[in-house]
């Protein structure tokens, strides 16, 4: 088996493949089916529709900001087995980031763009009013993104306010853009986008709400956690005290998934699914 993976991989096409099956089965082994569906739709749309367009249509921009937004979707899938209201913020705020991103990085290299044969928006826009434009409308929908997080009860009305003040930030840089289409301000507006999303992330997670449900689970994961990375040390106690660890297990419901224990560290800013006891 091991020696027809490798003659698979020898053609581009087939190491595709190859990757692509290995890495949907993967995610779909050690998460859940609606979490390897949503990586084999966006693999698809990555090498499929987004990659051509980038020699056919300006569309592609739209398209690649997309892609960008579904990684995060897929760990809030991986997390709680299911895509809630509160699991589209942050790939939201992915989605109207990279407009304004891009669109400076794009006015920055136009000339690059133009001789490499890509048609972005820059391209058939050179007074840059487009660009500018577009990268502004996208900053603007930056800006109810905390005041929902808040509302939604993801995070506390700090967060609310300094989202709201960061949103305002870029957004004064593309205005600047817009009224001084110059390199300078391309560049400044860049330079913004790329504090942005760090900033916005951070705040997420140190502002995120826990409430009682959820302040419990996190307490058992941790527990749940230490068990298992100590298993020399459950192994002791239960040949110390069998009657207690009898007593114990015939008291205890069915166990939660296994990617439960991880939806508490890799993403600290989203709220801890709740799995229903049965």
């Amino acid at each position: 088996m091991f020696g027809a993976s490798i003659w698979c991989i020898r053609s581009s096409g087939s190491e595709f493949v190859v990757n692509f099956g290995v890495g949907v089965g993967d995610v779909l082994t050690w998460a859940n089916l609606l979490t390897a569906g949503l990586g084999a739709s966006n693999l698809f749309l990555y090498a499929f529709v987004y990659t051509p367009l980038k020699q056919i249509h300006p569309v592609n921009t739209w398209v690649g900001a997309v892609v960008g937004a579904i990684p995060p979707l897929m760990g809030w899938a991986a997390a709680s087995g299911q895509i809630t209201l509160n699991g589209w913020i942050l790939p939201a705020a992915l989605y109207f980031w990279q407009l304004p991103h891009f669109m400076a990085l794009a006015y920055l290299c136009r000339d690059d763009y133009i001789t490499g044969g890509f048609k972005m928006l820059s391209f058939a826009d050179p007074s840059g009013r487009r660009t500018a434009l577009v990268a502004l409308r996208n900053c603007i929908y930056l800006i109810p993104l905390g005041y929902l997080a808040y509302d939604w009860g993801i995070t506390s009305g700090w967060f609310c306010l300094e989202s709201t003040l960061l949103a305002l930030a870029i957004s004064g840089t593309a205005v600047s853009f817009l009224l001084n289409r110059t390199k300078a301000t391309a560049r400044r507006m860049f330079h913004a986008s790329l504090l942005y999303l760090p900033v916005f992330m951070s705040g997420l997670m140190f502002h995120r709400v826990y409430n009682d449900d959820q302040h419990l689970l996190a307490t058992e994961n941790a527990k749940d956690n230490m068990a298992i990375s100590h298993p020399t040390t459950t192994h002791k106690q239960e040949s110390r005290n069998p009657d207690k660890v009898k007593h114990t297990k015939g008291n205890m419901v069915s166990s939660r998934p296994p990617v439960a224990y991880a939806s508490v560290a890799p993403f600290p800013f989203l709220p801890v699914p709740i799995y229903a006891s049965s």
